[in-house]
This record gives C-alpha cells, structure tokens and sequence, in this order.
C-alpha cells in the first residue's frame, strides 16, 4: 500500500515520548477467551472487525492495580451508548473514583442489547471482583465488536482465572493487552513517556484501539492511559478532559460516532510522594507527558484509518471563536469529497473552501485565506494559484492544511485520513 506506512507517524509528537513500559503498581495480560472465533472474527456493524494485524485468538484484556488506583474516564455522547458505558459510569461514581481492575473485551459490542447486556456486564464485573477480592464497583468493563450482538459472558467469566495467571508486568504484557483489544486495527498502539516529578521518576502509558468508526465527541474508541503517580481524583478528571479535548477529540477517520467510546485514566500512586492536587510548575512535567501520550495515540488512530494511505491536517484560525474553528475543521475533515480527492492526490482545494462554507459558521469570504503544505492557494477568498501545478502538494504521505477565516481568536486543530476503495471492502463487508 502506498503513501503512509501502516503504524509510522510522519512526525513525533513530543520529545517525551520514549520505549513503552508499564508503570509500576500495574498487571496485564491478554487472553483469548473464544469471542472473535465465535463471531467468526468480525468485528463492526458498530465498533470493529477482522483485518491484518488483529490476532484472531487474543479477545479479552485485563488491567489489574495492586491497589485501588485513581481513575476518570470520559465517554461516548452517542444516544445509543453501549451497556459497558452504562456499568462504568455507575461503577465511577459508586467507588468516588477508585478502580482495582478493566476487562476489556473485542469481537461484541454489548450495544443495542437493553437491559441484558448491562446484566451481562455487571456478571463481569462481579465475577473478577470475586477472583480479585474487591467490590465489584471496583471493576471496569470495556466491549468493542459488533453492535446488537449480545455478550458471551459466560466465556469471559470461564476465561478470567487464565488471564488472572497470565498478568505481567514487562513490554510483553503490555503489547498482549493492546492486541487483544484489537479490531480492524493493523497493528497495537501504545505510547509511553517519563519524567522527573519530585525527584522521582513518573511514567505514563497509554494503549489504545481504533481504525474505523471514529469521530469522537467526548472520547475515542477504546483508550487506556494508566500512571504509576499520585493524583487526586478529581484532579485526574480535569487533567483528563484537558488532554482529550486537543487529542482524542481532535480525530476523525470517517465521521461516525461509535457507541462504545472509552477513554480511561488510572493512576496508581506507585511512585510514591503525595497525591497531585492542584497543577503548578513542579506538577507541569507529569502534564505535558500525559498530553503527548495522548497526542500520540490520537494521532495513531488516524495513521490506521481503515484503508488510510494519507492523513490530513487541519488547521483553522481567524475564527470568532473556539467552537467555531473546531466546526469548520469538522466539516472539512469529515467531507467525503475532501477525502477521496486526498486519496486520489488530486489538488482540488476548492472542495475545501467548500466544506468550510457550508459548516455553519458566520465569516466574510473575502477575509479567508487558504495555504497548502505552506503554499498559498487563497488570499481575500481568491485564487492565488495562477496555474501553478499543486500535485505534489497532494501527494505526500501527510498533507497540512491551514485556512485563516480572519482576524478571530478561534483555531481549531483536527486530524482525518482519506477514504479509499479499502476503506469501502472493509466497511460493505464487517459482519459478513
């Protein structure tokens, strides 16, 4: 396949990015429990599939604190949320914010599946609890797969004493649980960065899952960061929607929402020292590395888009404000005529103006400006190509976009793919 290569950002978010390894006071294991090959290893009339670089026999991942970790999570806004997002909303705020444990699961969604699936995950929940010695509101759960498909819970229960044996805490661990939450994803994403804090050293470390599906409001697909420093509970969930907000819901792959949305933040406090409870310059390293892990895994979630062989980066300014630079960017990045004429290489930047004129968003045309790869293409909503050959701008692996809409303190950034002829196979074939 041409262009980007499946799994290589064309840039590094942050210099704090470094070789993945597991925070301490964190277990995890991936283990195969008989979903997918159940399924038959589809994955998404909803939320995932079967494509290469999923291993067909991983479906069930297990997060395990040695001790009741700080969590906050943000979820999906989707109407039709799925029964998991239900139990761990309940579960969050029953336990004020302390979490001993995440089952994840791929191959069903438990969405659309009413009351049932949410016993079916509560089933989850209580048996882990049970094997763990803990509440069961201290348990998390997570489904990715088909939606209206309804939880083989009983395969997850039967599987979870050979998951609770196969916890570690080394890279392999690590790279087991990020396959097993796997779908249409090409390969595992994990992002790992250290700093000093207090003379100590903190790690963070995010996996995640996400190819298709993906236009997040409030989350992204599946996401799991988790910290071995101590932060306050409520300060974990500030810090949280902080970093989503110019991360995970800066991405769109094809402009649908998914029902299972989860981003989670667990922070064991393992690293010792007391807990974070307001953000000064002594707390601002552990900050910027739980943005650039989060920056980063955004970011490899759109390098493996469902049949992605370009990314496109948006960058609105000059809007009246915030709001409407991010709606604008969102138009743009979600036009399917955009998209496949990134796909094809094809210069046809007026689409672009387009998408952005139909955003519904007040700004005066002749106060727009328009820059591709850094060459001016419009200046005062004209032309200012004047035959130059723009191809080439079109066909690198990672295009940029920056279009000015005047003089307002609004910029957005946001991050799309192409929509390839792969992209169609994937999708006109995911449950059969």
């Amino acid at each position: 396949m041409s262009g980007v290569r499946k799994g290589v950002p064309t840039e590094t978010p942050d210099r704090l990015l470094g070789r993945p390894r597991l925070p301490a006071g964190f277990r995890l294991a991936g283990a195969a429990c008989g979903i997918k090959r159940a399924s038959g290893g589809a994955g998404a009339a909803g939320t995932g599939g079967g494509r290469a670089g999923a291993d067909p026999r991983l479906d069930l991942a297990l997060i395990v604190c040695d001790r009741r970790a700080a969590t906050a999570g943000v979820f999906t806004t989707n109407r039709f949320a799925a029964a998991p997002i239900d139990v761990c909303r309940d579960h969050l705020a029953r336990s004020i914010g302390g979490t001993r444990a995440v089952v994840i699961n791929s191959g069903c969604a438990n969405a659309a599946t009413g009351d049932e699936g949410v016993r079916r995950a509560r089933a989850v929940a209580i048996a882990t609890a049970r094997l763990l010695g803990c509440h069961p509101t201290d348990v998390l759960v997570s489904s990715t797969g088909v939606i209206g498909r309804p939880l083989p819970h009983r395969r997850i229960v039967a599987s979870l004493p050979t998951a609770l044996r196969a916890l570690g805490s080394d890279a392999a661990a690590l790279k087991a649980a990020a396959r097993a939450i796997m779908t249409t994803d090409t390969r595992p994403k994990i992002r790992s960065a250290e700093v000093a804090l207090g003379g100590r050293t903190v790690t963070v470390t995010g996996f995640a899952k996400g190819s298709g599906m993906i236009h997040p409001r409030m989350a992204t697909m599946l996401a799991y960061v988790l910290t071995d420093a101590a932060v306050h509970p409520y300060l974990l969930r500030r810090l949280l929607r902080e970093a989503v907000r110019d991360s995970f819901n800066a991405i769109s792959v094809d402009g649908d929402q998914s029902t299972n949305d989860t981003v989670l933040l667990m922070a064991s406090g393992a690293a010792g020292g007391r807990a974070m409870l307001q953000i000064g310059r002594r707390e601002q390293p552990f900050v910027e590395a739980l943005r650039a892990v989060c920056r980063a895994l955004a970011l490899d979630i759109v390098h493996d888009g469902e049949g992605a062989r370009r990314v496109l980066e948006i960058e609105v300014s000059g809007a009246r404000s915030r709001d409407a630079a991010d709606r604008v960017a969102r138009s743009i990045a979600n036009s399917p005529l955009v998209k496949t004429a990134l796909a094809g290489g094809d210069p046809n930047w007026g689409r672009i103006l387009s998408a952005a004129g139909a955003a519904g968003v007040a700004f005066t045309p002749r106060d727009v400006s328009l820059a591709i790869g850094g060459c001016a293409v419009v200046r005062h909503g004209r032309s200012a190509v004047n035959g130059a050959d723009l191809r080439p701008l079109f066909a690198t692996p990672r295009v940029a976009v920056r279009l000015s809409l005047g003089r307002g303190p609004g910029r957005a950034v946001l991050w799309t793919c192409d929509l390839t002829r792969r992209y169609i196979g994937i999708n006109a074939s995911y449950t059969t």
